[in-house]
């Protein structure tokens, strides 16, 4: 009995094709990027910020799943500064600043002054 149970597992397993893995946290629009390759064979069009790290220690901006500390480079671009909602990249005379939010601007919030004898 025992037998006939191993033999119908080893032929539904024989059955099943392996499937890619694909990486659930990466953004829909982001492109594909093998882990072991270099920053370096990166371009700089079509660029997308993904993660930004800052501490008292370090800066480092993920871009394209690609861990760039400050002053290194992607591409033939070096990043020159990160903030904690972009970076900019600069290669030669031109700059390319990579927005975590793009289309979402940071607007200051206005404050109404209280009125007398309202509470807080």
């Amino acid at each position: 009995m025992h037998w006939m149970l191993a033999v119908a597992t080893v032929a539904a397993a024989a059955g099943a094709e392996a499937q890619a893995l694909t990486d659930p946290t990466r953004p829909p629009s982001a492109p594909s990027i093998a882990s072991d390759s270099p920053a370096s064979q990166v371009e700089t069009t079509g660029m997308q910020l993904q993660s930004i790290l800052l501490s008292s220690g370090r800066k480092v901006a993920v871009i394209n799943g690609i861990m760039v500390p400050l002053g290194g480079m992607v591409g033939e671009a070096r990043l020159i500064r990160i903030t904690e909602t972009q970076v900019v990249l600069k290669k030669g005379e031109e700059t390319e600043v990579l927005k975590m939010y793009p289309g979402i601007d940071k607007q200051p919030v206005k404050r109404i002054a209280a009125r007398r004898g309202e509470s807080k």
